[in-house]
C-alpha cells in the first residue's frame, strides 16, 4: 500500500527502500510442497478497490494488485510454480522468478480488462494433461463468461476432470471481495478464503500440507485455552 501510494514526488531511495522491505517480508512466506499453480484474476472487475467502496476509507489498492502480489510472492518462494493469469481466457505473460516481487506484481496488474472466466485456467491445465498438487485462485469470484444454468459451475466441472487425473490435488479459492456465493463449494479438497491479510499464506500452506482439516480451528482454540 505504501509503494502504491508513492508518486514522483517521493524520492527514489524511499521507493527503493519499500521494494527492499517487500523482499525481506517475502522471507516469511512459506514455500508450498509439490507442484503449484497460481491463477490471478486480471479481469475488469478486479479494478475495484480491494476494500470495496467505503466513504472515507476506500483504499488505492485494487483487487488486481492483491491478486498480482499473491501470485508474485508464491512464484518467488516456489520458482517452479506455474502462473496462469486469466480473464475470458488465460493471458500469456512472461514472469521471471528472480525479478523482484514488485516487478512481477506490476506486470500482472497492468494486464486488466475483460470479462471473468474462472474455469479458464483449469480448462488450460486439462487440455495440457497437466499435473499439480495445489491450485490457487485469487479472484473476486464473479465468473459470468462460463455460467451454467442449474448444473453447478463450469469451474467445478473442470476441477472434477483435473482431480481425476490428480487425485491428491487441492484447490484454494482466495476471494478478495467475498459475496454470498462461490465458484467452488467447500469440501475436503477445496478451501475458500474470504478477504486478504498476510496470514493467507500460512493458511494456504497448512491446507496444502493436509494440516487444515475440518477440526483444525477447534484444535487451535483448545490448544490456546489450555
Amino acid at each position: 500500500m505504501a509503494y502504491k501510494s508513492c508518486d514522483d514526488a517521493v524520492p527514489r531511495k524511499v521507493r527503493d527502500a519499500l521494494q527492499d522491505a517487500m523482499e525481506l517480508a517475502i522471507a516469511n512466506v512459506p514455500a508450498l510442497d509439490g507442484a503449484v499453480v497460481v491463477c490471478p484474476d486480471v479481469s475488469g472487475s478486479m479494478e475495484s478497490p480491494a476494500t470495496g467502496h467505503r466513504a472515507g476509507a476506500t483504499t488505492s489498492v485494487r483487487s488486481i494488485d492483491v491478486a498480482a502480489l499473491v501470485a508474485a510472492a508464491v512464484l518467488r518462494k516456489n520458482p517452479d510454480a506455474t502462473v496462469l493469469p486469466f480473464r475470458e481466457s488465460v493471458v500469456r505473460v512472461e514472469l521471471n522468478p528472480r525479478d523482484s516481487v514488485m516487478t512481477n506484481a506490476q506486470k500482472l496488474a497492468k494486464i486488466g480488462g475483460g470479462g471473468t472466466n474462472c474455469s479458464a485456467p483449469l480448462c488450460r491445465l486439462n487440455e495440457r494433461q497437466a499435473k499439480a498438487d495445489l491450485v490457487v485462485f485469487v479472484s473476486d469470484n464473479q465468473s459470468w463468461v462460463d455460467r451454467r444454468r442449474g448444473q453447478g459451475t463450469e469451474m467445478m466441472a473442470q476441477w472434477a476432470q483435473f482431480r481425476h487425473r490428480n487425485p491428491g490435488a487441492r484447490l484454494v479459492c482466495l476471494d478478495i471481495q467475498p459475496y454470498g456465493d462461490t465458484q467452488a463449494a467447500e469440501r475436503a479438497d477445496i478451501l475458500n478464503i474470504g478477504g486478504f491479510s498476510d496470514q493467507v499464506f500460512e493458511v494456504i500452506a497448512a491446507f496444502a500440507s493436509g494440516q487444515l482439516e475440518a477440526d483444525h480451528w477447534i484444535a487451535r482454540i483448545e490448544a490456546a485455552a489450555a
